[in-house]
């Protein structure tokens, strides 16, 4: 469930594509969590092993775990092309694929969250940390702006 809920958050989000290492998809497992059909929108790459794995020419491989030394990710820079690699639901990513990530970064919470919300996390502050949405404006406490009755809004 956790991968469908991934993949169809990385649809949601314009992935490029999604991949899996050792770790096959299937819609009966994942399937029922990805309302948006990800694998049938976005590229699925299926890889048996770390060695299998080819990242795209030019895309900096970004490991996101929780281990001291690695970046917290509202300071990390999103590499304009990158490949994001979570570790398995009750697991970690391996040593071995964390010493071939050109950046590891750690998303600053007090323990590990589930790999779908992980994934959501790093998607959305890549989102925020790549495009220009202006400045967010700031409303003084008191000074908010009276809301319509709640009878205007259910009628528009």
């Amino acid at each position: 469930m956790n991968l469908g809920s991934l993949f169809r958050t990385a649809n949601a989000f314009g992935a490029s594509f999604v991949f899996t290492v050792g770790a096959h998809y299937t819609i009966k497992e994942s399937g029922l969590s990805d309302t948006s059909d990800a694998v049938g929108n976005v590229p699925y790459f299926q890889w048996d092993s770390l060695a299998d794995m080819q990242v795209p020419k030019g895309s900096a491989l970004v490991g996101v775990e929780l281990i001291d030394g690695a970046i917290e990710l509202p300071r990390f820079k999103h590499p304009k092309a990158a490949t994001y690699i979570l570790g398995p639901e009750r697991g970690e990513v391996s040593k071995e694929t964390l010493a071939q990530c050109d950046h590891v970064i750690k998303i600053p919470t007090s323990f590990c969250v589930n790999v779908g919300v992980a994934a959501a996390i790093v998607m959305y502050d890549r989102l925020l940390s790549t495009t220009d949405f202006g400045e967010r404006p700031v409303v003084p406490s008191g000074n908010r702006p009276e809301l319509p009755p709640l009878e205007r809004l259910i009628k528009s």
